[in-house]
């Protein structure tokens, strides 16, 4: 595969469209502007814009995968509802990122788990289980840092364990076994420091986010507009800037275990702007009507051919006009680039009238 230079965010203009904002893109050292004292509880604007280089892809099992790498970066490590920096060490060389998604629908898998082994060699260099992480131009992705053994030819073989979400439709039966592929990197570090770099100090801090990259190769974690989510849409709910659209089934999707008649009611998560899907959450939800509870309980993280990754669950009936309460009692459970570490924790009970 032919090695590209790519500048997450910045759309088909690519690095063109830098090169006119005040002569902004330059090569840089590992060093980058001051976390923002001011920082919104919402999605904002970082302070800098990297760039990327991708490495290749491979396919395994029901599995693709792409490897990308970058200069490394600061992130923020989330555990239940502790938020916890990872700083940049001074041995670090590369922050490398992993998509992994199926082949035949373009749809990115969350909740993998995916585990980096690098060789030179033949020799082992490192090998860990990398965070699944959310950034603003690439979504959900898996990435951490890395120190290498100098320039040279590396071997990173990327292995995931198997989804343990409910899976419906075509999904069942799918995503659930190991698999693994091995992928060349190439790494020098001047090439690396060619990478562009940009600071924007003119929208740092803003409530706004960055463009999604646009690459053919590799789809994104977004998710569709509202409107175009299967079933009835019934309306959207916030909370912690995350936006949480609500449409219901006339019957369950094939797998979903429920008494015949059901309906079935579901939540897709995702950011503010650009729709990137928010998973690794704990949902529920309370639904009332004429002052009856019609369900009370857990909405089960799912992923669906139709409704993508979604919290859903089986209930008896939704009538119209009925209300409902969400409540997220665990927040995401991905660690976040700069721009999301702020949003998606403080997540109060919402509602809206269905």
């Amino acid at each position: 595969m032919q090695r590209r230079d790519l500048l997450l965010g910045a759309g088909a203009a690519g690095a063109t469209a830098l090169a006119g904002c005040g002569g902004l893109v330059e090569t840089r050292s590992l060093s980058s502007p001051p976390v923002l004292s001011n920082r919104p509880d919402a999605v904002y604007f970082p302070t800098h814009v990297e760039g990327m280089q991708m490495t290749g892809t491979g396919e395994a099992g029901d599995y693709k995968f792409a490897l990308m790498y970058s200069y490394p970066h600061r992130f923020w490590n989330v555990n239940g509802d502790e938020v916890q920096k990872t700083s940049i060490e001074d041995d670090d060389d590369v922050h490398l990122m992993a998509s992994v998604w199926d082949p035949e629908t373009g749809t990115v898998l969350p909740e993998t788990g995916l585990d980096v082994e690098i060789t030179k060699g033949g020799d082992l260099v490192t090998q860990e289980v990398i965070y699944p992480m959310l950034s603003q131009p690439m979504g959900f992705h898996y990435g951490a840092n890395f120190s290498l053994d100098g320039d040279g030819s590396y071997d990173v073989t990327l292995s995931v364990g198997g989804m343990n979400i409910r899976r419906t439709g075509a999904f069942q039966g799918r995503f659930g076994d190991p698999a693994e592929t091995t992928i060349g990197f190439d790494y020098s570090k001047a090439e690396r420091d060619e990478i562009t770099f940009q600071e924007t100090p003119d929208k740092a801090g803003k409530q706004m986010a960055r463009e999604p990259m646009e690459m053919e190769m590799l789809p994104q974690s977004t998710l569709p507009p509202g409107e175009e989510l299967p079933g009835t849409v019934r309306g959207t709910a916030e909370t912690g800037d995350a936006k949480l659209v609500v449409t219901t089934l006339e019957s369950p999707p094939e797998g979903v275990d429920a008494p015949d008649g059901s309906q079935y009611l579901a939540v897709s998560a995702r950011t503010p702007y650009n729709r990137m899907v928010l998973p690794a959450m704990a949902m529920a939800g309370t639904l009332t009507s004429g002052g009856e509870t019609v369900f009370d309980g857990a909405l089960t993280r799912t992923l669906d051919p139709d409704l993508n990754y979604h919290y859903g669950a089986a209930v008896e009936s939704v009538p119209s006009g009925a209300d409902l309460e969400l409540r997220v009692t665990t927040p995401p459970q991905v660690a976040r680039h700069e721009g999301y570490e702020t949003a998606f924790l403080e997540m109060p009970a919402t509602e809206l009238t269905l």
